[in-house]
């Protein structure tokens, strides 16, 4: 598992519409690739705003080539579409190798602001990404590093690096929250 590094960046809390978000204060490192895996971050989180103002569970996703440019977007849209597949890292794949007109999506990065799940760590095995950021473990689900390693599996055709952990508290909150929000309001 040399493939998977934790991520080391401080940040400081704003709010939006009364959730915790966080910008980047100053880092532990002056790594380049880190200050990109947490502007990457940012942006999977604003995605995820967007999924929670719809009523859907709040994870995004992100794509940027190997220019760091984002070059796809997504949101879960689990609910809003009824499509059990809809999952942020999916919809942020299929958004990518449209801009890239290719399925192998190799040189570039995927951040999300969950771990991926097992469908969703296929699909980037599949679509030969570079890298996966990604910001909460996820216990009951998590397939690159909690329950599985199918991203690092060497009985595969591709591995990934994996960046754990940047920006876990504001993404877990989210989530703890929107969760906390649909049990009051006596929601599954």
């Amino acid at each position: 598992m040399s493939n998977i590094r934790p991520f080391k960046v401080e940040f400081v809390r704003c709010w939006r519409g009364g959730v915790g978000v966080s910008i980047i204060a100053c880092m532990t490192k002056t790594c380049e690739s880190e200050f990109q895996y947490a502007r990457l971050m940012e942006a999977a989180i604003e995605q995820a705003l967007l999924a929670q103002d719809q009523g859907d569970v709040p994870i995004g996703a992100v794509i940027a080539n190997g220019d760091g440019e984002i070059i796809a977007s997504a949101y879960n849209r689990r609910i809003i579409d009824a499509d059990p597949t809809a999952h942020a890292e999916v919809l942020a794949i299929r958004a990518a190798a449209d801009v890239i007109g290719d399925w192998r999506l190799g040189g570039c990065t995927l951040a999300v602001t969950l771990e991926p799940c097992c469908m969703c760590a296929g699909a980037i095995v599949l679509a030969r990404l570079d890298t996966v950021v990604y910001g909460a473990t996820d216990p009951k689900a998590g397939a690159v590093d909690t329950l599985y390693h199918i991203c690092n599996d060497e009985r595969l055709n591709h591995r990934c690096e994996i960046i754990s952990g940047v920006n876990a508290a504001v993404c877990g909150n989210l989530l703890t929250d929107f969760f906390r929000a649909q049990r009051a309001a006596g929601k599954k």
